[in-house]
This record gives structure tokens, C-alpha cells and sequence, in this order.
């Protein structure tokens, strides 16, 4: 049985078992600090990967740059990685060939969504949707294409800021008798909503607890009480970075030194620590040994 096999039966045994907290992350490095700290798997974000190149969320990277990074940071942890594929990078043959490639690459789950490219933010304005019956046909291909039956395939509806939750709901039913095994609705407005929503969907459901948008801050065990699987922080450490990012410039444009920083860096043994620098000296030392 393979790695990435293992992991996939991984992610639909704790689905199961309680909600898994799910960081978003944007490249090995945040993958490998959120497995350190102790999560039980990692989302790369698609807003994440965009942004990190300087782009908006708008469905402008290929699927061969959001392969090459979920790729990198999927091989660099060994808990589950769900990724984030947009709308599937066109249509059902498309969307097919993306999750066999994503398989291969060791992703156990890909989130595809409803709406028409270019897509939207799933917090903003402005979102048109794909009709249920073409979607349906994007499920069932994301289906036929996947080689190991315990990979996960999400479907995210952003009906509710289109069709209204009813409309969302109504989408989410077709979509699980479509196959889907986890149903993703987007920016729900209100507990009272998510609540709705689990009740009537009764199937694995995810529930994404961005910030800035418009659901209201919910806490993981208040989505696990009324019935979420999984809970994403999609852009949380993104968020945080960047912050982060931008005060340390300013104070060392400002000061000339970093030395008032140091306390909130990473030292050079944490840094070597996190991408396990003396395993790749030892091994070097070894077959330095060996060709001497």
C-alpha cells in the first residue's frame, strides 16, 4: 500500500472520528510548521498560492503551477493535504486529467467548486454559477478519474450568494447523490444557516472559517456540535505572514538593524530544524565516507 493510499484513508478515518482542523497553507515550509504544531492535515489554498505570486484569486494560475506547489507541499509532510482546484481548470476532461495528476503528485482531496471562470473569491460579489446538471458531470468524471476509491472529492457550492440557501442546499443534495463525498457550502451567513444546512445535508460536510468575509467567527467546536467534518482557516497564516512581513520591513527601513527583532524570529537551528538540515549532512557524510 502506498504513502499516498495511507493518507487518503487517513483524512476519511478522522472525518469520521471528530473535525479536523485544517490550516491553509502556501508552500512546504507552512506545511511543515503546521504538521510540527501538531494539525492533522493541511489545505493549500488556492487565494494562498495566487496571492503568494502576486495575483488576485481569480483563477489565473495554470494546473501545472498549482500542481508543481501542492506537489512540493504534499512530499514534504505526512499528514493529508487537500487542495484547492478552483473549477477544475475548464471543463470534465480537464477537470479528469487534474485529478489524476494531483493523485500521482500525492494530494488525497481536491475542492472543486460550482461557479463559471473566471471564479470569485467565495466572500465577494459578482459570482455566477455552472448549472447543477454541469457540474454533476464534473463530479461524476472526478469520480471515474481518481485511481484509489478512498480519494476525497469536495464539491464546494457558492450557491447561497446566488441562489439563496435554500438554493444552496438544494445544489448539496444533488451533489452527494452525484457522488461527491464531502459538500463544501460557501460563505454561509449566519450559525442559524450552518445549522440548516447540516441538517438537511446529511453527508460529510466541510465549513471554511476565513476571516474578513461573511461568516461570522465560529469556533471548531461549535461547528463539530452541529455536524462539520472538517474546518478550514484558508488564509489565517497568509493573513498573518504578510502582517508580519510588512511590520518587520518597515522597523528595519526605519532603524537600520534588526536587532529589536530578534525575539520574534526563528533562529538558524529552529530554521535547520524545520527542514531537518543534519539529516541531509549526515547522509552526505556517509557517502563522502563511501566514495573516499
Amino acid at each position: 500500500m502506498s504513502k499516498e493510499l495511507n493518507k487518503a484513508s487517513v483524512l476519511r478515518r478522522l472525518i469520521k472520528d471528530h473535525a479536523v482542523v485544517v490550516p491553509g497553507v502556501f508552500n512546504a515550509i507552512t506545511a511543515k510548521i503546521a504538521e510540527r504544531v501538531g494539525f492533522e492535515g493541511v489545505y493549500i489554498s488556492g487565494a494562498g498560492l495566487a496571492n503568494a505570486r502576486g495575483l488576485p484569486d481569480l483563477g489565473l494560475l495554470s494546473m501545472s503551477e498549482v500542481l508543481d506547489h501542492a506537489s512540493a507541499i504534499a512530499n514534504s509532510v505526512n499528514i493529508p493535504a487537500i487542495a484547492d482546484i478552483d473549477t477544475g481548470f475548464g471543463e470534465v476532461l480537464n477537470l479528469m486529467r487534474a485529478v489524476q495528476e494531483f493523485e500521482r503528485a500525492g494530494i488525497v482531496a481536491v475542492q472543486i467548486e460550482d461557479q463559471i471562470m473566471p471564479k470569485r473569491c467565495g466572500h465577494l460579489e459578482g459570482k455566477e454559477l455552472v448549472s447543477s446538471e454541469d457540474m454533476v458531470q464534473k463530479i461524476k468524471g472526478a469520480i471515474q478519474a481518481r485511481q484509489n476509491p478512498d480519494f476525497v472529492i469536495i464539491a464546494r457550492t457558492d450557491a447561497r450568494a446566488v441562489e439563496g440557501l435554500n438554493g444552496a442546499i438544494k445544489r448539496a443534495q444533488t451533489y452527494a447523490k452525484a457522488g461527491a463525498d464531502v459538500i463544501f457550502p460557501e460563505a454561509l451567513e449566519s450559525k442559524v444557516e450552518f445549522s440548516k444546512f447540516a441538517k438537511i445535508v446529511r453527508v460529510p460536510l466541510m465549513a471554511n472559517m476565513t476571516e474578513f468575509g461573511k461568516t461570522p467567527y465560529i469556533s471548531v467546536r461549535e461547528f463539530e456540535s452541529m455536524g462539520y467534518n472538517i474546518v478550514i482557516f484558508p488564509m489565517t497564516v497568509f493573513r498573518t505572514m504578510t502582517k508580519a512581513v510588512e511590520d518587520t520591513l518597515r522597523k528595519l527601513k526605519k532603524n537600520g538593524t534588526q536587532k529589536q527583532m530578534i525575539s520574534k524570529m526563528h533562529t538558524r537551528k529552529q530554521i535547520y530544524n524545520l527542514v531537518n538540515y543534519d539529516e541531509y549532512e549526515k547522509i552526505d557524510r556517509r557517502f563522502r565516507r563511501v566514495s573516499d
